[in-house]
């Protein structure tokens, strides 16, 4: 890979809301490996990360590393790889699936301690590596989304979907400790839903 410039974020500036928050103590091995991962690639460019702080990051040897991931443009590809979120968040009937993927995202994010969509949001103005995350995510996420919508205007509602999804994990990073961490996934989906399965259904 070759790297070129990139946008730096201002001193002082706070980065954007992303789904790396540092790896805590029940994240263990490969979990921490990919939360440690993400945090590298999407705060700085490629050039700058190495396995080695990648692994210093998670608590781990620079050998598991490479056991789980193997070379660091392998692992850089499991971080821009958005086809497994994709899979969990559309698998539904149509007529459920609003509420399907709010409440997948929400319970993911929980679960897992990270979303699967937001480190997206690094790709923007970013013109090195980074920037295929914003390309992946268009194919692997907004472009399967619009394979499945019916109507008219499929794209620009997959768009928008998309953008709705990345909000929700926002809004939900921005107040780590707000209303939305003590609602269920449920309560969540109940009021967040119905936007999103209009535009599904067009």
């Amino acid at each position: 890979m070759t790297t070129r410039a990139t946008a730096a974020v201002p001193p002082g500036a706070a980065a954007p809301a992303t789904d790396t928050a540092a790896p805590g103590p029940a994240a263990t091995g490969r979990d921490a490996i990919l939360l440690a991962a993400r945090r590298a690639f999407t705060q700085r460019p490629y050039a700058e990360v190495t396995i080695r702080g990648i692994a210093a990051d998670a608590g781990v040897s620079a050998s598991l590393v490479v056991k789980h991931f193997g070379r660091k443009e392998q692992l850089f590809n499991t971080v821009a790889d958005f086809g497994p979120a994709a899979e969990e968040l559309l698998d539904a009937p149509l007529h459920g699936l609003g509420r399907h993927m709010v409440l997948t995202l929400v319970r993911r994010r929980r679960e897992q301690k990270g979303d699967p969509l937001l480190r997206v949001v690094f790709s923007l103005g970013n013109h090195d590596e980074r920037s295929l995350l914003r390309d992946r995510f268009h194919e692997q996420v907004t472009a399967r989304l619009t394979e499945r919508l019916p109507g008219r205007e499929r794209a620009l509602r997959a768009e928008l979907i998309a953008g709705h999804l990345i909000g929700l994990g926002a809004t939900l990073s921005l107040h780590r400790e707000g209303a939305g961490s003590r609602a269920t996934p449920e309560h969540l989906a109940d009021l967040y839903a119905p936007a999103l399965q209009s535009l599904v259904e067009g």
